[in-house]
């Protein structure tokens, strides 16, 4: 059941609607500024529901709201997909396959900025490939992230890496569900559309590469020196057979969930196979109204994560059947005028809306019929708008720090310790490509810079 529940009525008007959302925005900047991990947004998110509460006329309507919020299907999807990866990522991250992987990173020299850089373009193709920004942190990060770490990388800058190479590949893949979003909401042909928008992802992901190697920052301990107690195990190598299946089944346009359960499957048996890990390893019960084993430690070690997608999805409801997505697309369309305004309506609309509901698919599809009635209108050409609106989508959504786009990296940064987490607030700082992205926009807008239709 997927129906949408009564519109919200609030005491104060406009301004009681807001509340909640104010709310939430107060306790994340809190939290960000205070360097929190993931429980610090959870607070955030259900301060907002209990805030609104208060606010609303109707509380029957606001439940409704909450529980429309969590049937949406993506809901399902991302928390599956949480759980799940944490499951593969720990098979990986405890068969010692990365220490293996981070011996040979540092015998062969590609250590510090340089790990960074490349982690870079190796996330950029997987990204471009598979067309999921949220399934490449589930294969990238267990795997890459602690390899770098441990060769003398930055915690933050590798994730920082990991989230632009996400961005640039949800940018620009032909099969990213944004991509084909932004190009079917306003008419444009698929294959123009991606040829059209290289003219923006690409000077940014160059752009970002340039940051990258310049200005990364390595661990104080020099490069390489999370390895040199460390021996390699040839045999761990097995495990990158979940990691493979994985992206296989991606680029084959499975779904993200039965990639990633092909992936345990395909872990449990090469581990067991070949002896690195024994039954009781994965699993077992040793009395006393107890678990144990990887598989469990995994699951259980997302309850964060879990809990704030539950604060994401609800607080989405309620902001939907509060009437926001509406107002906020009739009130910037008042703006398009011009040509040149139109094309700061559609920035605006759409990095407002993906900020606020965290799924850059979600705020195209909301408002692709406004931005294509206002865009025919100014005569600003389809191509150009599903440039905009999906170059926006990948600058704002990425740099919201509550969105999954760096959640879910630090909540997966956070399973190989303390010294290795990274706080979602500190995810947008070094996230290069969106930043790239962004000035590449404000270019763009100002200059007419990609405003040229293609030849047909």
């Amino acid at each position: 059941m997927n129906q949408k529940g009564h519109r919200i009525e609030y005491r104060l008007g406009k301004a009681g609607s807001f509340a909640p959302l104010l709310a939430g925005a107060a306790m994340i900047v809190w939290a960000a500024c205070s360097q929190s991990n993931v429980n610090g947004y959870v607070l955030a998110f259900f301060a907002a529901l209990i805030t609104g509460v208060i606010f609303a006329k109707n509380e029957k309507a606001y439940g409704e709201a909450l529980v429309y919020g969590l049937s949406k299907p993506m809901f399902g999807v991302i928390v599956l997909a949480v759980i799940l990866a944490a499951v593969s990522g720990k098979l990986i991250s405890a068969s010692g396959v990365v220490q293996t992987i981070a011996v040979y990173v540092v015998e062969a020299g590609f250590t510090g900025r340089l790990f960074v850089a490349v982690s870079f373009l190796i996330t950029c193709l997987l990204a471009f490939a598979t067309g999921t920004s949220v399934g490449t942190y589930f294969v990238v990060i267990p795997i890459l992230f602690p390899v770098g770490v441990m060769a003398g990388a930055s915690p933050e800058f590798m994730i920082g890496a990991i989230v632009s190479g996400a961005a640039f590949g949800d940018n620009l893949g032909p099969i990213s569900d944004t991509t084909i979003a932004s190009s079917a909401t306003q008419h444009a042909e698929l294959g123009t559309v991606v040829k059209t928008r290289m003219r923006y992802s690409l000077p940014a992901a160059a752009g970002a590469l340039l940051l990258f190697l310049l200005f990364a920052k390595t661990t104080a301990g020099g490069a390489g020196t999370g390895v040199s107690d460390v021996s390699a195990k040839p045999l761990s190598l097995v495990m990158l057979v979940v990691p493979v299946v994985i992206i296989v089944l991606c680029m084959m346009r499975k779904h993200l969930i039965t990639a990633l359960a092909w992936g345990i499957l395909a872990g449990i048996a090469a581990g067991l196979l070949s002896g690195i890990y024994a039954v009781g390893d994965l699993v077992a019960f040793p009395g006393g109204f107890s678990v144990s084993g990887v598989i469990i430690e995994a699951v259980t070690g997302t309850a964060g994560t879990v809990a704030m997608l539950i604060g994401v999805f609800a607080l989405l409801g309620v902001l939907e059947c509060s009437g926001l997505f509406e107002d906020v697309g009739a009130m910037l369309s008042r703006l398009a005028k011009t040509e040149r305004s139109t094309e700061v309506t559609i920035v605006l609309s759409v990095g407002i809306l993906s900020m606020v509901t965290g799924v850059i698919s979600v705020a195209i599809v909301a408002l692709g019929d406004l931005i294509h009635e206002i865009g025919e209108k100014a005569g600003v050409n389809p191509y150009r708008r599903a440039n905009l609106m999906d170059c926006t989508g990948c600058v704002f959504c990425f740099l919201a720090p509550w969105t999954v786009h760096c959640v879910i990296p630090a909540q997966l940064s956070a399973q190989f310790g303390e010294g290795a987490a990274v706080a979602p607030g500190s995810v947008p700082f070094v996230n290069y490509y969106s930043l790239c992205m962004l000035a590449i926009l404000a270019a763009a807008v100002a200059t007419g810079y990609g405003r040229k239709a293609p030849k047909s």
